[in-house]
Order: structure tokens, then C-alpha cells, then sequence
């Protein structure tokens, strides 16, 4: 609900805050939104302040929204209230965002995710803000819903070429000085508002006393206060001439406002506990509830307005949260339930069934199945539009009121999940806690191992995760057996998306062997590859991944890809990121999307499109900027290493090398990428090093991919034995896959440790046929040194023509300047690159960039990276600058934004 105060309160003290401020507003006027974040104690003036901004907002359309503890985990909620006035805008958005705004506030069926709901509220400003400019003012950001919370925070950092201006005002804890709730907001742009020095609280005092003070009375209130604007406005009228106590000033406004309430009538605070139970400030639920109670309205309304700590109007408004908070924690337990109890009576179980079966559960005092199953039908509606937290928040609650043990600790369990799904793991594991007793049975223990492996993988610090999933495998195995072996490639697949896979593989396996008899499957074809090797798993290898389930990349992604990468198929892996990328776009899920751009990227490296490795990127960048989650890191190592530029590259692993764990898939990818980078600047003794390490620990994908580069570094330093190992160690997997790729990789190996002729033309004639063009490039480059040491200077030039043309073409700068230098020892100069957009344009802007060249409309290209289309026409006059072009046409017929030959 968004609170108010006087408008005649002077603003003393604030010359900063204000000019803050005007600067946001004068720059949203010119069409540079923005967004700010107030943040300090309670009472300490941010509404105000939020007051001021709107009266310095002249010609703007102000819209307002607000936190509420009570609404905090229904989803959407407070985004509802700031889009409400706009809802008239809706016809002009894409149908998709139509159906997401209609999903999120209910009337619609469908699972909304937030940043599809974000963009269409994007579509709503950015409509109304062609008429005039905008200004949304948020108070009580703290309590926010984490569905609106996240979408407001899409929001801000989406406006910046709207006429948009944000100002949220959040609640920071006094004793640590940590904002209270941010869920996104807290990497918003800032402002502490702090105290009023001794002054300005004088001035502030003097000004709004409705009595005079004597000077040491005043100077008492002044200390007491510590500048807390609140405190000094409150304490005279509330009892502020007693002696200091040691309470924090909001505990102390807190104490004096209930002083307040408890000199009122009985009726009239009954009249304002049921107003402070009811977050949505609706006259029409507060009267009729109230009539249900026998309150002589007129009567107890007059006395409360008399306090001025609450006004009734079309908005039912308290002074200051403090204010709502003072009148509801003052009434008794029974008082409130009863307050409760009303206001569901009074709620419409057909539009808002799910602030009714709240209202409900918080009026019950002893365990009620049909409360509970009330709450349990919300949480699945929450869930169906998208709010995680409010389905754990429903669920908890309906296990809390459940009667029947087991079905308490059912819900328990899907609230622990629902918990885990909204990101909140200490409060899944203090949950977890309460089912962990002897009463399960052993399908629900099994299920609370499972969960608790599950969060502990998610946390850095925390080595037991795997030992609880195998737990939970083994408890399964006699009693679903199916289950069980799932259970195991649960184990397996988050470890690999935590980037905690190592001996996770190993574990398993051996656990798994003691598994009851069952159809073959991925962990026999893992366990055949471990004991056997490459020659005898490849075949059940390749039959798990399009399994009788379907294809595994639908169940285990992260699995999936890693064995395709095993397999050395490209191909396969182009498929399975299709699937992702069409999986994740359809039902809008970040974790799916983000994957399949991740592997996009990763793909687009290692095959030599490194425009289109840098535009997936910054369109996995522009997702993780919108969730407000850290961009994915190893298809940037990827890149990096392909694209050769040394500083940079260096820059990147040093950075990921600080943040990583000092194990795991991310540490190995480094030490592949530093060998790869190496090996193409020549400098070989850093590339071996690499690629031993990359190799040490055996990983799937790392590992394979390596050996190619420990065996050209090390023939290079002259280290024979380990380049014959590292030679047999890749034959043996690339014989047994058979794909073109790794048959042409293994083929310039050998051809590096044996120097015969034969392996460098058979490298060709392999890696010709497929989408490898650095790898190919690279065949061309090594058989063309070798035949210049050979003295061959007329055959050996076109090899490294041909290798120069690729790599420079492509971008593979490191590998292209040895192809240059050796064509300069055979006495052909090297063309010059011309310059290519990739080295002008950032990652988002070429993307942008390439998505116009193929006809694409601004607005195509912002509902893709949850942009707006004035933001994208932005992005366009800097690509039209940096390319020294003007229009879409001539973007169109640069030859360098398309695709790369392959």
C-alpha cells in the first residue's frame, strides 16, 4: 500500500536527496530514464521524499505501488497496483505480452515468467510515456513481493531510453545497516538518507510542534531522536516527554503509536486492527468487514482519523508503515484472527480466491484440512503464474494447519521444493528441518535426502551434497527402483550445473553398481566408459542419449551435452541446442534459455563463427542482466581462446580463476582455453602446462578436447613421450566415435608425433566435410609448416594461404598471425584484415546489429533481449555511427554481419 505523509512537512536538510532527484526527473523529461533507490531506517524521510519527487514531477503521470508484509509472497502484487491506471495501453502491446500481464494478475490462465511480464509492463510505460513523461514511485520496496520485486528491478534497468523515471524507497536495518528484503533492487543505482544533523531537527521540531518547548525539553527530544524525522514529529504528541529509553527510535515511534491506540475506543481500534490486517488499503472489503464486527462506523472512523495515524478516502492510507504496523500489533491474537476472519468473509472467492484462503489461514488457530487444502489449490495457482515464493509461502502454511502427519509432511516437502525453486536456501533447509524425524516413511525419507542434497550442492561450502542424493538413491532402490536410478542422474546433472562435478561421476558409478537388476541406461553406458573405455561405451553412449524416454538432453541437459561433446559430434550437439533454445523461448524459462545460448556460444567458438558466439552471448547477458543473476562465464573462456587476443583473454581467466572453486568443470575449461591460446601465440612451454592440468583430472569434454593441444605443445618443447601418450589417449576416443571431427583432429596429432605425409592429407580430407573451420584451419597450418620444413616452399604455400584465409577471416587472430608469419618465411606476404564490425561494435550492439541485417524490426529485436524498441534505435545510432553508416539498408549489405562461410 502506498503510504503518505503531510504535505506541509517542510523538506529540511535534504539539498542533496532533492537535487538527486531533480536530476533523475529532468533527465527522464529528456527521454534518459532512470531509476533510484532510497534506502534508510524507518522514519527517517523517504516518503517524504518520495512526495517531493512527485511534486517536482510537473506534466508527468505519476504511478504508485508499494510493499506490504502482508502481501509479500502473493506474486505480482504490488506490480499490479503500479500498472493498474495503464491497464487501457494493453490492445497496443504483442499478443504474448497481453497474455502475460493477463496470466500474472490473474484473470488468465497460463505460467507467466517474470521477464516476459516485465517486458510487456515495459510496453505499458513505454506507450504511456509518448503522451507524457512517466514517474514511479514505490514505498516499502522492502516488502515487495518477489514476482514484482524482480520485474520493478527488469524494469529500472530497462527505461534508460524511455521517459521513465523510478524512485523506490526501501527500508535499511538500523542495528546492521543491511538493506531489509531487496530481492534485485539492491543493484539498482543508491542513496543513503541519513539523519538530520542538530539544526534542521531544531527547525524541523519547532516547525511542527503545536506547543512550545522549552529548550532543554527540546535538546532531550533532539538526542533522543538521532535526526530520525519521524521521531521528532511523533514523540512530542506521543508521549515524547519521558525520559530517554535504550529502544532503537523506530521500537520507541512503534511504543508511542500504540500509546496512541490505546487511549482510543475500543471500537475504533478495532476499526483500525482490521484496516491494518487488510494490505490493500480497499474500502470495499475494510466497511463491509467491519459492519460484520458491529462497528458503529461513523463513531469509531471519526476517532481514528482524529489520531492522524490513518486516513479514509478512496485509498484506505496510514501515516507510515510504523503507523499499520502499530495498529495491527497492538490488537491481541484473538483480536486479529478475528480481524482476519472478516475480511475473508468479505473478499470475493472468485476474484481473489488466494488473498481469501490467506485471510483464512491467518484466522485459523488449531490445525483445518479444509483451510489447508484452501491453501494448497493457491499454491498451485501461484505456481501456474509463476510465483515460487508464494507457492512455498502457501504451502508452508497449509502444512502448518494440516491435521494428518503424512500429509503434513508431504506439503513440508513441496514446500521445501517450491522454496528451493524461488532461490531461498537457508530458508528450504530451515524447513527441511522440521520434516527430518522418524515419522516418515521411507518414500518421504528418501524425499527429504534428496532435497537436502540438492541444497547443499547449491552452496559453495557444503561437501555433503552428494552423500545425501546417494542416500536417498539407496533408500529408493528397493522401492522404485526407477526412481532410484534418477536419483543417481540428479546427482549427476546439478553437479554439473553447479560446476561441482568432480569425482561426482566416480561416486556414483560406484554406488549404482549395487543397484537391484533394471534396463540398461546412461549410468551402465557412464560405468562401460570408466572400466572399458571409449570402444566399448560409444555404442550405449549414443543409445541413451535418444533414449525410450525421449532424448536425454529434455531430462539431464547438462549430461546430454557434456556425452555429445564426448562423442565428438557436432552435429548432435547442434540438435540438442535447438531443442534448448526452442524449449526455453516457448515456455520462457531463464535456466533452459540461458543453457541453450551458453551452448550456442560455446558451439559458435569452436566452430570459427565468433560473431555468433559473441551475439549469443550478449543475448545470455541480456538475460542474466534482467533476472539480476551473474552472466554464465566458460563459453566467455571459449571465445577468449579462439579469438587469441592474449591481454584480454589473460584478463578473463584471472578472473575466473579468483571467483571459481579451486576444482571443478570451470578451473578445467580455464586451463583448456589457456592451453588452446597458448598454442596459437606460440608459446608453448604455457600451453603444456595447461593442457596437463585440463587432462589431469580425467573430466568429460575437457579432457578429450585437450589432448590435441598437449600433443602439438608438447612435440613443440620436444617431449616426446608425453605427446605419444596424449596421441593414444585421443585415438582411442575418436576411433571409437568415428565422426568426421575427431578423426580429423586425431589425424594432425599423429601427424605432429610421426611426421608422415599421409596423416596431414587425411586430417584435411576429414575435417573438409565438417562445420570445424579453426580445427580445419589448423590441419591446413601444421601441414603446411611441416612441408616448408621439408623444404616444399610451392606446395607448402597454399596449405598456409588457405590456413591464413580461414583463421583471419574468422577472427582467430593468434592463429592467423602464425599462418602470416609463416607464408612471410616463404617470401608471400599475408593480406592485411580489413576491418570487421565485431572489432568496432560491442557484443550487444553486433548483435543487435546482425538481427537488423536479417530484416528483423526494433520491436522483434527487444522483446528477444528484453529491451525496448526506443533502447534498440538507441544501440542502432551507435552501430550507424561506429560502422560510418545511416540507415538499415546499408547495414544490411555488410557482407561482415552475416554468417561465416563455412
Amino acid at each position: 500500500m502506498q503510504t503518505s505523509v503531510p504535505p506541509s512537512r517542510p523538506l529540511l536538510g535534504r539539498k542533496y536527496e532533492t537535487r538527486r532527484l531533480r536530476e533523475l526527473i529532468d533527465a527522464a523529461r529528456a527521454g534518459r530514464g532512470g531509476a533510484l533507490v532510497l534506502r534508510g531506517e524507518a522514519g527517517i524521510g523517504k516518503s517524504a521524499l518520495l512526495e517531493h519527487a512527485e511534486r517536482m514531477a510537473s506534466g508527468f503521470r505519476v504511478l504508485r505501488a508499494g510493499g506490504s508484509e502482508l502481501e509479500a509472497e502473493l506474486p505480482f502484487a504490488a506490480l499490479h497496483q503500479l500498472c493498474l491506471p495503464l491497464l487501457g495501453h494493453l490492445g497496443e502491446l504483442p499478443a504474448e505480452h497481453r497474455r502475460a500481464l493477463r496470466g500474472a494478475f490473474g484473470p488468465a490462465s497460463g505460467t507467466p515468467d517474470v521477464f516476459r511480464v516485465g517486458l510487456a509492463a515495459l510496453g505499458l510505460l513505454t506507450a504511456s510515456g509518448q503522451e507524457r513523461p512517466v514517474l514511479c514511485v514505490v514505498d516499502d520496496a522492502h516488502w515487495l513481493d518477489a514476482a514484482s520485486s524482480k520485474a520493478l528491478a527488469f524494469l529500472a534497468r530497462r527505461v534508460s531510453a524511455e521517459c521513465v523515471a523510478m524512485v523506490f524507497a526501501a527500508r535499511l536495518l538500523h542495528e546492521t545497516c543491511e538493506l531489509d528484503g531487496l530481492d534485485g533492487l539492491d543493484g539498482l543505482p543508491g542513496l543513503s538518507v541519513d539523519g538530520l544533523d542538530d539544526t534542521d531537527a531544531r527547525a524541523l521540531l519547532t516547525a511542527q510542534s503545536h506547543e512550545t518547548l522549552d529548550a532543554q525539553v527540546r535538546d532531550r527530544l533532539v538526542a533522543e531522536a538521532r535526526g530520525n524525522p519521524l521521531a521528532l514529529l511523533a514523540l512530542p504528541r506521543a508521549g515524547g516527554f519521558a525520559p530517554p529509553r535504550p529502544a532503537s527510535v523506530p521500537t520507541r515511534i512503534g511504543h508511542e503509536f500504540r500509546a496512541v491506540l490505546s487511549r482510543l475506543p475500543v471500537q475504533a481500534r478495532r476499526l483500525l486492527t482490521v484496516a491494518g490486517a487488510d494490505p490493500t488499503g480497499d474500502p470495499g472489503l475494510l466497511w463491509p468487514a467491519a459492519r460484520a464486527l458491529d462497528i458503529d462506523l461513523p463513531t469509531a472512523g471519526a476517532a481514528a482519523t482524529a489520531t492522524g495515524l490513518v486516513e479514509f478516502g478512496t485509498r484506505v492510507r496510514f501515516y507510515h508503515p510504523l503507523a499499520r504496523a502499530a495498529a495491527y500489533d497492538a490488537a491481541s491474537t484473538q483480536e486479529r484472527r478475528l480481524a482476519h476472519r472478516v475480511l475473508a468473509d468479505a473478499t470475493d472467492p472468485v476474484a481473489d480466491p488466494d488473498r481469501r484462503a490467506w485471510h483464512r489461514a491467518q484466522a485459523t488457530a488449531v490445525p483445518d484440512e479444509d483451510v489447508a487444502a484452501e491453501l494448497e489449490r493457491s499454491a498451485s495457482r501461484a505456481q501456474a503464474r509463476g510465483g515460487a515464493v508464494a507457492t512455498a509461502a502457501f504451502l508452508e502454511r497449509a502444512a502448518e494447519l494440516s491435521p494428518d502427519a503424512a500429509q503434513r509432511i508431504e506439503r513440508t516437502l513441496a514446500a521445501t521444493r517450491a522454496h528451493l525453486d524461488a532461490g531461498a536456501l537457508n530458508k528450504a533447509a530451515a524447513l527441511l528441518g522440521t520434516a527430518d524425524n522418524p515419522g516418515p516413511d521411507e518414500l518421504q525419507q528418501a524425499e527429504t535426502d534428496l532435497l537436502r542434497g540438492r541444497i547443499a550442492l547449491a552452496r559453495v561450502d557444503d561437501g555433503e551434497g552428494l552423500a545425501w542424493m546417494l542416500r536417498a538413491a539407496r533408500r529408493l532402490a528397493p522401492l522404485d527402483s526407477g526412481r532410484s536410478r534418477e536419483s543417481y542422474l540428479e546427482a549427476l546433472e546439478m553437479s554439473l550445473l553447479v560446476g561441482r562435478a568432480n569425482g561426482v561421476t566416480t561416486a556414483v558409478l560406484a554406488e549404482a553398481k549395487s543397484a537391484p537388476p533394471h534396463p540398461p541406461d546412461i549410468l551402465d553406458a557412464l560405468d562401460v566408459l570408466a572400466v572399458h573405455g571409449h570402444r566399448a561405451a560409444v555404442p550405449l553412449i549414443r543409445e541413451a542419449l535418444d533414449g525410450p524416454d525421449g532424448p536425454l538432453w529434455t531430462r539431464h541437459p547438462a549430461l546430454a551435452i557434456i556425452l555429445t561433446a564426448e562423442l565428438w559430434d557436432p552435429d548432435t550437439h547442434e540438435r540438442i541446442i535447438e531443442g534448448l533454445l526452442e524449449s526455453g523461448r516457448e515456455s520462457g524459462s531463464p535456466l533452459v534459455l540461458r543453457l541453450g545460448l551458453a551452448q550456442a556460444a560455446t558451439a559458435a567458438a569452436l566452430t570459427g563463427d565468433l560473431d555468433k558466439a559473441m551475439a549469443m552471448i550478449a543475448e545470455e547477458q541480456a538475460i542474466a542482466d534482467a533476472t539480476g543473476t551473474p552472466p554464465v562465464t566458460y563459453h566467455r573462456l571459449q571465445l577468449a581462446a579462439m579469438r587469441g587476443r592474449r591481454e584480454e583473454a589473460t584478463a578473463l581467466f584471472e578472473a575466473v580463476l579468483a571467483t571459481a572453486p579451486a576444482t571443478g568443470q570451470m578451473i578445467s575449461n580455464v586451463h583448456w582455453a589457456s592451453a588452446v591460446l597458448n598454442n596459437g601465440l606460440a608459446r608453448y612451454p604455457d600451453a603444456l602446462a595447461a593442457a596437463r592440468r585440463a587432462t589431469a583430472d580425467g573430466d568429460l569434454f575437457t579432457a578429450g578436447f585437450a589432448l590435441p593441444e598437449l600433443v602439438e605443445a608438447a612435440v613443440r618443447c620436444g617431449e616426446h613421450a608425453a605427446a605419444a601418450s596424449a596421441l593414444a589417449s585421443l585415438t582411442e576416443r575418436t576411433e571409437a566415435c568415428g565422426t568426421p571431427t575427431g578423426l580429423g583432429i586425431a589425424a594432425y596429432a599423429r601427424a605432429l608425433v610421426t611426421g608422415a605425409e599421409s596423416d596431414y592429407r587425411e586430417a584435411i580430407a576429414h575435417l573438409t566435410g565438417t562445420p570445424m573451420l579453426p580445427y580445419r584451419a589448423r590441419a591446413h597450418l601444421l601441414y603446411g609448416q611441416w612441408l616448408r620444413r621439408q623444404g616444399r616452399r610451392q606446395d607448402c604455400r597454399p596449405q598456409l594461404r588457405t590456413a591464413h584465409e580461414l583463421f583471419t577471416g574468422a577472427g582467430l587472430e593468434a592463429f592467423g598471425r602464425r599462418a602470416a608469419d609463416e607464408l612471410r618465411a616463404t617470401g608471400e606476404t599475408a593480406r592485411s584484415r580489413t576491418d570487421h564490425a565485431r572489432d568496432q561494435l560491442t557484443m550487444q550492439e553486433l548483435h543487435i546489429a546482425r538481427l537488423v541485417a536479417t530484416g528483423a524490426t526494433s520491436k522483434e529485436v527487444a522483446a528477444r533481449l528484453f529491451l525496448s524498441p526506443r533502447t534498440v534505435d538507441a544501440h542502432l545510432r551507435n552501430v550507424y555511427r561506429k560502422l560510418g553508416i545511416n540507415s538499415r539498408r546499408q547495414l544490411r549489405e555488410r557482407t561482415d554481419l552475416r554468417p561465416v562461410a563455412q
